[in-house]
């Protein structure tokens, strides 16, 4: 069993453990697995082991938070001497000459960049395959591992490294987390932000995919410098929904994603909070305003790629989406009116729990092949709880608490008001203690 972050930053701060010596173990099983599980863009073997002979000779070593833990980093940010590809042959190629935000305070915290995880093109869809490889699910490979962090997911869910950065702009950390059995945690709106950043008109947000919540826990308080998220404890007694409605739509639902939400909640309700069933109000208003910015938020990010080298797939996504921006349809009203809602169910409740997915995962294909409806289809049906809480810039945490019969694990999504990032890994903690979940492949 592969060690937990938060076992290896212990061990290599007591001088247990080596650091180059974990680096090695990482990439070995990369070597090992990556083949077929398709997690990496990039494999930064030989400047990964320098960094750790570099980490083994810092005299703050012992007192480094992720002293010594390879981490995988989404291929959407800032890392030095690398270029962020986004899932697209499209951009540009030029290394970055110095880390962003989300590289620097990795190394800051002790962590090694084993590598940059696969993405779809521009991080549109939720099943991350390239022109190079297809990330493909751990718990059955036919399946995908989820998008757009789904080389991030595939990398921890395999076991190459314990944690990983991913990014989530409608559910872009949470579907992968449920896709494959892990804590994915989405931060509110401006926890964690690059400078200049808005990614998505202020949807996306950056945070951890783990396989237990200290290690997401972990990684959540170097991401947001926020050193107490680390420390979870035990929350008091909450006021908890449960919702099984799919938004809009109110499309059926597998019966072990409903079977899911129902044992969150009985668990829950064993130590002590008070359990009921509520839905807030959705509205058509509220889909539509994050359908428009799926749309939008690609287009904006596509002003710097050569759109002749776009995949057919995303030319035509872009495309309507610059419509949309010309045509004025990116509305702040669309997301104040919908925050409205949210904050008058949350008046009445602390957390939200429903289905993190709202289908089975797609198959593990070559997406990008395919044309553009094919690839809509399935994204919007498979993502219809977890948006909605981008446009209001909600946490939210996707938490493993069962299986299907596919060979996949079942979810839930937990949502709180904003600054509930505690308070979320404090249930999903408290749902680990009482549902223990095998934590990789």
């Amino acid at each position: 069993m592969v060690l937990t972050a938060v076992e290896i930053a212990q061990a290599v701060r007591s001088g247990e453990l080596d650091p180059v010596q974990v680096t090695q173990d990482a990439l070995d099983r990369i070597a090992a697995a990556d083949g077929v599980i398709g997690a990496f863009r990039r494999v930064r073997a030989e400047e990964a082991l320098a960094e750790a002979k570099g980490l083994a000779q810092r005299p703050d070593l012992a007192e480094l938070p992720l002293a010594g833990v390879p981490v995988a980093v989404k291929d959407v940010t800032a890392v030095a001497g690398e270029y962020a590809g986004w899932g697209s042959r499209a951009g540009a190629r030029e290394p970055f000459g110095e880390d962003g935000v989300i590289a620097a305070r990795l190394r800051a915290a002790g962590a090694v960049i084993v590598g940059l995880t696969r993405v779809p093109e521009l991080c549109v869809w939720p099943m991350s395959d390239t022109p190079d490889g297809v990330a493909r699910n751990p718990w059955e490979p036919s399946y995908t591992s989820g998008g757009s962090s789904g080389g991030s997911a595939a990398a921890v869910a395999a076991g190459l490294v314990p944690i990983a950065h991913g990014t989530d702009g409608l559910g872009s950390i949470r579907l992968p987390a449920a896709m494959c059995g892990l804590v994915g945690l989405k931060p509110g709106r401006g926890v964690v932000r690059e400078p200049g950043e808005e990614g998505w008109f202020g949807m996306s947000a950056h945070g951890p995919l783990a396989t237990t919540v200290a290690d997401a826990a972990l990684l959540m308080a170097v991401l947001a410098e926020q050193p107490e998220l680390a420390a979870v404890e035990a929350p008091g007694e909450l006021r908890i929904a449960m919702s099984t409605q799919v938004p809009l739509t109110r499309a059926p639902l597998p019966k072990e994603f409903v079977a899911a939400v129902d044992r969150a909640g009985e668990l829950l309700g064993e130590v002590g909070h008070a359990v009921s069933a509520a839905t807030p109000r959705y509205g058509a208003a509220a889909v539509g305003g994050i359908i428009v910015r799926w749309f939008a938020g690609p287009a904006a990010q596509a002003k710097d790629f050569d759109d002749k080298l776009l995949q057919p797939r995303t030319r035509a996504h872009v495309r309507l989406g610059r419509f949309l921006i010309r045509a004025g349809r990116v509305r702040e009203a669309t997301r104040d009116n919908w925050l409205a809602r949210a904050e008058e169910f949350f008046s009445a409740y602390d957390v939200l729990i429903t289905p993190t997915l709202a289908t089975l995962p797609p198959r593990a294909h070559r997406w990008h092949t395919r044309h553009w409806l094919a690839n809509t289809v399935p994204s919007l049906r498979v993502g219809g709880f977890t948006g909605l809480w981008n446009l209001a810039g909600y946490p939210g945490l996707s938490v493993p608490i069962g299986s299907h019969p596919a060979g996949l694990p079942t979810s839930v999504q937990l949502i709180a008001a904003p600054g509930g990032e505690a308070k979320l890994l404090s249930l999903a903690a408290q749902l680990e203690a009482a549902n223990p979940w095998p934590r990789t492949r």
